[in-house]
């Protein structure tokens, strides 16, 4: 009999089970809409965090670095001198230096293992090569790199031309063209590659090192840097006058790379002439709840250190990924309750409404023996129903709408700046000379809305809520019906 009314009922009123279907549809969907969306932006963060600290780093220990001195610009230097005076002269000359933070003993990888609730700990060092390429005529020429990222340089008649990265030519009796270009260098522990650069990027040609390279001149190459300077497995890269063999190329296997090469840390010291130094200590702990208790720890026990978890890390970025992801998770949360309270509370009122237009029909009901709670469980059972079919409703508006955002692909941007510490976060090209504490990148990620089973269950929950609310007015006001009330409505 329940069935049978039921199924009457409500095909006889059906524009007001529509109604109501859709006020609850509209509020579910814009709830599994900001849910997919905020998931996407998480997953669009947790890809620019990888990239800066590598898969499975829950924290960095670097070192702030100092100030430079009085009679130190903190610039490199670059000395060229032309031999012939009759004609043109090509020189090259490359400047390696230690990018981010101050540099730390490697003996404080194993001290920083060994604390309470650490479960890994590997160092690396991160680098800057500026590489200048100069043709120079008469006299002598002196180029000092400062801290733009961009700049063009001329000298003499000659005139010049600055590359992709930074230089402030002096010329002296002569001219001079040259091209400057500076990429980034990571020396990673060929022997543990689980933790820091290298743990986020895939090997998709050729093969990555193995744990007997530890001094071995080899090298890997980010899949960019590859691509952009015609590198393929087999051939060779030249930096400061070594020869490293390209052995593998890789790709950021969530994201884009900062770094653009990788070499073993034994060999990226000798480069900078830093034996037995590193600049950041990647750190997994034994428990990710317990991280904030592990970052104590180890600045208690090891001072002078700037401990960076990725919570730390989250906060220095910015541009349109932070700005959308604020707005996704404040105004979009309250948007969808706002949205939702509304869409409940219309629910509730029509029912309530549409069960004050069933005078007659409720009030006959009672006189026929039907008691209140059988009336009552009536109405509620139709309102689930239409509860219901709001929420397959707004199911499939709102993963029309995530899909929607996914095939778009939006693109946001997320400029990455080091923490006061600096070291290894912020790597990438031209970034971080001696002097300066942050560095800063900018990445560019496609968002993406996910819809998660969670998601499904809430939106699932949400319509079932919305129907028992509107059946509880609605089955209020039926409750109180009398059979009187029926001969009044008789005109």
């Amino acid at each position: 009999m329940f069935g049978i009314y039921l199924k009457r009922e409500l095909g006889r009123r059906k524009k007001a089970a529509l109604v109501i279907a859709l006020g609850l549809a509209l509020g579910i969907a814009l709830v599994i809409t900001v849910n997919s969306v905020s998931a996407g932006m998480t997953q669009a963060q947790d890809k620019v965090l990888k990239s800066l600290y590598g898969l499975g780093t829950d924290m960095t220990v670097t070192k702030a670095r100092s100030a430079p001195t009085d009679n130190s610009s903190g610039r490199p230097n670059f000395e060229f001198d032309a031999k012939s005076n009759d004609s043109d002269e090509t020189q090259s000359s490359d400047r390696v230096m230690t990018q981010g933070g101050q540099a730390l003993k490697a003996a404080l990888v194993a001290k920083v293992a060994g604390q309470d609730g650490v479960a890994n700990a590997v160092g690396a060092i991160t680098l800057n090569v500026t590489k200048v390429d100069g043709s120079f005529t008469q006299g002598k020429a002196k180029s000092t790199t400062g801290s733009s990222s961009q700049s063009q340089g001329q000298g003499g008649p000659g005139g010049g031309s600055g590359g992709n990265s930074t230089a402030a030519p002096q010329v002296q009796g002569g001219g001079a063209s040259f091209d400057v270009n500076s990429y980034s260098v990571a020396g990673v522990d060929v022997t543990d590659q689980t933790l820091g650069p290298l743990a986020g990027m895939e090997i998709t040609s050729g093969k990555t090192f193995t744990a007997s390279q530890t001094n071995a001149k080899v090298v890997v190459l980010s899949k960019s840097y590859a691509k952009e300077n015609k590198y393929k497995v087999g051939k060779t890269l030249k930096i400061s006058g070594t020869k490293y063999t390209i052995i593998g190329i890789a790709t950021a296997s969530s994201s884009e790379s900062t770094t653009d090469v990788y070499l073993p840390l034994k060999q990226a010291q000798t480069l900078a002439d830093a034996k037995n130094q590193v600049t950041t200590i990647y750190v997994k702990a034994t428990d990710s709840k317990q991280i904030d208790t592990v970052k104590a720890t180890i600045q208690k026990n090891i001072s002078g250190t700037t401990v960076t978890t990725s919570a730390d890390l989250a906060d220095t970025v910015s541009g349109s990924l932070s700005t959308a992801s604020n707005l996704a998770t404040s105004v979009g949360k309250w948007l969808s309750i706002a949205v939702l309270v509304a869409a409940f509370l219309v629910a509730a009122l029509l029912t309530s409404s549409a069960v004050s237009r069933r005078v007659r029909e409720f009030g006959t009901l009672k006189a026929l023996g039907w008691p209140s709670r059988r009336v009552t469980r009536q109405v509620v059972g139709e309102s689930m129903v239409n509860g219901l079919l709001g929420g397959a409703l707004g199911i499939g508006l709102g993963l029309a709408a995530a899909y929607a955002v996914t095939a778009i692909s939006p693109k946001l941007t997320a400029q990455l700046g080091s923490t006061g510490g600096g070291g290894g976060m912020g790597g990438g090209p031209g970034g971080g000379g001696p002097g300066q504490q942050s560095t800063q990148n900018t990445m560019e990620i496609a968002l993406s809305a996910p819809v998660s089973l969670t998601t499904i269950a809430l939106a699932v929950g949400l319509a079932v809520t919305g129907g028992l609310i509107a059946g509880a007015m609605g089955g209020w006001r039926a409750s109180r019906m009398r059979p009187a009330d029926a001969l009044r409505s008789v005109s």
